[in-house]
């Protein structure tokens, strides 16, 4: 027996390869396939099955290509509906990969198909079950993805509790929980940075499972859940309906433009410039109107957040060799249109004579400095409103870079702003889009927050509640 999570860390996802005597089973794979294909070559096992715990919101699953490249079946949960070819199974439905056996339990809630599966050894012995976005280690599922007509969030947590009390906490203590998620995804609000667990530690230490009725679950799971990133509506039809083949996306996007050649294309197809680099590197010098969205950070979710339309054209400026990293993290989220990158990266833009623009990133120092000169700077805290409620600058105005698109019209464009983050990645990228939209004056505070703290600038972990609106 061979089970092996497949982590990936900027999307906080887990997909499982699931082996047995030369047969093999992929639950939630990414959109990029190759990964999964090569593992299953080398063991020499055939890929039999792709299950999917629900249709995902927040990445395109590679469910379609993988079926088409192994001829392996797709299986959803019962009430599922696809516009492919897929097995809708039976809640209790066993399936065979080599000795083990993988039995559907259906638990609505996070969605209505939502499914976990459990997975029994060769010897009968009940060993893990993965949950999907129904149980994550520390949480479960967030219940307002899938509200429809009548249904209601409280409606989908009532349906979520049942679930969990009916399906999951009547398993033995010793099975393990492979989640689909761990923390840093939007798919819940309190998720633990561990990956897996005992299903007996997570009855003891694990808020929603200690819910003591289903009006206390349904109160403690409904409390404090954010608006869901734009994309993930989107995301959850392309996984319901079908999407492109990953091979055609990088057949359109990795292609290399000379700097003449992406400067026409960018000015013909309305494409945006998006720069994936260093935020410090980029603020020396970038492509004008170019949209910073570094690599090394939480790119995907990101980008999904902060760009409106899956179907804009995208114009890369990358670091070498990294193109198509950035192609496949874009088509993990739906963006599958890029339609090349500047071959040499920004050294060959300048070689070429073209001109570059700049964004002011100074020190948490130079920031107390210019406060102590004028107290009435303006100073925008682009964190999330519960890293602002939790302690902040008390000149500071909350302006979450997750709603930019919401508040930037109220910004003055005669008006020089100072931008700060938790330590840098989002406020450059608020710089960045800001400065494209006109908001010329922009200032990064380098090392945002953890930089401030060590400043004598005066903190405050008290805020009116009506302080954190969206704009």
């Amino acid at each position: 027996m061979k089970i092996e999570q497949i982590y990936t860390g900027c999307l906080a996802e887990a997909a499982y390869y699931i082996e047995s005597n030369g047969e093999a089973a992929i639950i939630d794979p990414l959109r990029e396939v190759g990964p999964y294909l090569a593992k299953a070559d080398k063991n020499g096992a055939k890929i039999k099955y792709i299950f999917e715990t629900h249709f995902h919101a927040d990445f395109v699953s590679g469910h379609v290509d993988l079926a088409e490249k192994t001829g392996a079946k797709i299986v959803y949960g019962p009430t599922a509906t696809t516009a492919f070819q897929a097995h809708i199974a039976a809640d209790g439905e066993q399936f065979k990969i080599g000795d083990l056996t993988i039995t559907t339990l259906h638990t609505p809630g996070h969605t209505l198909e939502s499914t976990c599966y459990l997975l029994t050894d060769a010897n009968g012995k009940d060993y893990c079950v993965f949950t999907g976005d129904t149980l994550f280690i520390g949480d479960v599922g967030r219940p307002d993805l899938a509200q429809k007509g009548t249904l209601t969030m409280n409606d989908l947590a009532g349906l979520l509790y049942d679930s969990l009390n009916e399906k999951i906490k009547p398993l033995a203590d010793e099975v393990i929980v492979y989640p689909g998620h761990g923390a840093g995804s939007a798919c819940g609000k309190n998720m633990s940075k561990e990956t897996f667990d005992t299903l007996g530690r997570q009855k003891q230490v694990n808020y929603a499972l200690k819910a003591e009725t289903k009006e206390q679950f349904i109160k403690e799971v409904t409390d404090g859940i954010l608006p869901p990133p734009q994309y993930f509506a989107k995301n959850a039809a392309m996984n319901k309906g079908g999407y492109e083949s990953i091979d055609e996306v990088f057949e359109k996007g990795l292609q290399p433009l000379a700097p003449q050649a992406f400067e026409d294309l960018a000015n013909e197809s309305d494409a945006l410039i998006l720069d994936t680099r260093d935020p410090q590197v980029f603020a020396n010098a970038f492509i004008p109107n170019a949209i910073n969205i570094g690599l090394n950070g939480q790119f995907a979710p990101w980008v999904g957040a902060l760009i409106p339309d899956l179907k804009q054209n995208i114009l890369l400026v990358t670091d070498e060799g990294k193109a198509e990293e950035t192609i496949t993290r874009l088509a993990r989220v739906g963006y599958d249109h890029t339609i090349g990158f500047l071959e040499g990266g920004i050294n060959a833009w300048q070689a070429a004579g073209k001109q570059v623009d700049q964004i002011t990133s100074i020190s948490a120092a130079e920031f107390e400095n210019n406060y102590q000169q004028n107290p009435n700077i303006a100073a925008l805290d682009v964190r999330k409103p519960g890293e602002y409620e939790a302690e902040h600058l008390e000149f500071t105005l909350p302006r979450p870079l997750d709603y930019i698109n919401e508040w930037t019209q109220e910004l003055d464009a005669n008006q020089t702003y100072y931008l700060h983050c938790a330590g840098g990645y989002r406020s450059m990228i608020a710089a960045s889009i800001l400065k494209a939209r006109g908001i010329d004056q922009v200032i990064d505070v380098a090392g945002g927050y953890g930089a401030i703290k060590n400043t004598g600038l005066k903190r405050t972990d008290f805020v009116c509640p009506s302080k954190l609106a969206k704009a």
